[in-house]
């Protein structure tokens, strides 16, 4: 993958990444499939979306999700986030009541996110492509090692971070991330089958924006534009 286009500082800290046989294997296993026949999501010039958007040096919160949406016309390379025009899913729709409720901001009527992404959320899948109506048809083919080394990467520089873990497989993902240096926020994922069980309610926005402020760091800011533009 090495002819990917990739913002410098995360092209610089995963050099090692991409020159790997496992990342070549990943390539090949890529375009068979696409020769096969296969509608893989998110578009190539997509795969890299949240790195390209979230600098390393600026990231400040970690949203960790698992495999990108599989629906025609969803996926565009950040976990939770639609584009213009797309139904809002039920996972971000509980995510937007529990920013209402924990920060008293309206919910918007969109489900695109980069207006977060670009203030430093990095809004990371493990797994960074999938099949078109197949769930979780990329997993164990390498995007999972390449995405603990993202994780890996921030957890190793300087800055305090926010890690919003949310359900058992992003909390696994992420168990190695050092708590004196980084705050870890954990709640149940806020699928509408286990939001109810903690995640509406966790306060997890004004916690990270507290915690950002007081290290120092601009906090951000969750409300999102009506207007939208894709850039």
């Amino acid at each position: 993958m090495s002819e990917i286009q990739l913002e410098d500082s995360w092209k610089q800290a995963l050099a090692d990444e991409f020159s790997s046989t496992y990342m070549q294997q990943l390539k090949s296993f890529l375009l068979e499939r696409k020769a096969n026949g296969a509608t893989i999501f998110p578009a190539g010039s997509n795969f890299f979306r949240a790195l390209d958007l979230t600098p390393l040096e600026d990231v400040k919160v970690v949203i960790l999700g698992q495999d990108p949406y599989h629906g025609p016309g969803q996926a565009h390379g950040l976990s939770f986030s639609v584009r213009p025009g797309v139904r809002i899913p039920p996972s971000l729709l509980n995510i937007y009541k529990e920013i209402e409720r924990d920060l008293g901001l309206p919910r918007p009527q969109h489900g695109f996110l980069e207006n977060w992404a670009k203030q430093g959320v990095l809004l990371l899948n493990s797994v960074l492509t999938v099949e078109q109506g197949q769930a979780g048809a990329h997993q164990g083919k390498g995007w999972e090692r390449f995405t603990d080394a993202v994780i890996e990467k921030i957890n190793a520089q300087g800055n305090p971070t926010v890690f919003m873990l949310w359900g058992s497989y992003a909390q696994k993902k992420a168990s190695f991330i050092n708590q004196d240096r980084h705050l870890v926020l954990k709640a149940p994922h806020p699928s509408p089958l286990s939001a109810h069980r903690g995640f509406l309610g966790c306060g997890h926005f004004s916690k990270a924006n507290a915690f950002l402020s007081a290290q120092g760091r601009d906090p951000i800011d969750w409300r999102l534009p009506e207007q939208v533009e894709t850039s």
